[in-house]
């Protein structure tokens, strides 16, 4: 049964679900979402009238939310990276943190980025002066969880790190991870060599022009 996935390549959210299907090879059509493909634009809004991106469309069923479509596909696609553990309590942490990542680090700078969108100066400083306040505080709390681990929950490569990968990487964008959390730092930059995050970020690499806060450039 083919699988099709509506988003965009800078979309941090649709970047998540796009290393669940890199890592495990799974065979997909991408369907972009953009004013050169208004025909998948209408397929998509047709199957999710809430306006949110990405969702996996597998035969008649249409999944939304990415850690959803992620656990539907180890459920129903299987591969041979298993993305969420088998044991309860394993799987459970792995969850917390996959929901840190999507609430404490990709939530905020989605804040910021919405100031900017705005147009309005005084909001664009209030939402930015407020996303450093609370990333500051996410990248403290990893500097300490992330000592001695490879990946995000310990030796494996999980859904929360599907979900730190593009976190991380337009924080980062957005508040930059100071040198004084040499771990979190060095977890970013063990995101980035992975295969399937690397290719997500040259994917999008064309549209960072559209980043309201300023590309950096680097990564």
């Amino acid at each position: 049964m083919s699988l099709a996935l509506y988003g965009h390549p800078f979309s941090s959210y649709t970047q998540k679900v796009l290393i669940a299907l890199y890592e495990n090879g799974t065979p997909f059509e991408f369907r972009c979402i953009g004013p050169e493909t208004p025909q998948h634009a209408a397929e998509w809004l047709s199957r999710w009238p809430l306006h949110k991106f990405p969702l996996l469309e597998d035969g008649d069923r249409n999944i939304a939310e990415t850690s959803i479509i992620i656990e539907h596909l180890q459920l129903e696609h299987p591969g041979p990276q298993r993305l969420l553990p088998a044991e309860p309590k394993a799987a459970l942490e792995v969850r917390f943190l996959d929901r840190f990542f999507d609430l404490h680090v990709m939530n905020w700078t989605q804040h910021a980025v919405g100031g900017a969108l705005s147009g309005d100066e005084a909001k664009r400083r209030e939402a930015l002066a407020l996303a450093v306040e609370k990333l500051e505080v996410a990248y403290a709390w990893l500097e300490t969880h992330l000592a001695g681990k490879a990946w995000a929950a310990g030796e494996a490569f999980t859904l929360a790190d599907c979900a730190a990968a593009p976190s991380l990487f337009y924080g980062d964008w957005t508040h930059r991870i100071a040198e004084t959390y040499p771990v979190l730092r060095a977890y970013r930059a063990r995101l980035l060599a992975r295969p399937s995050f690397a290719r997500a970020v040259e994917e999008a690499r064309p549209y960072r022009p559209l980043f309201p806060l300023g590309a950096p450039g680097r990564d």
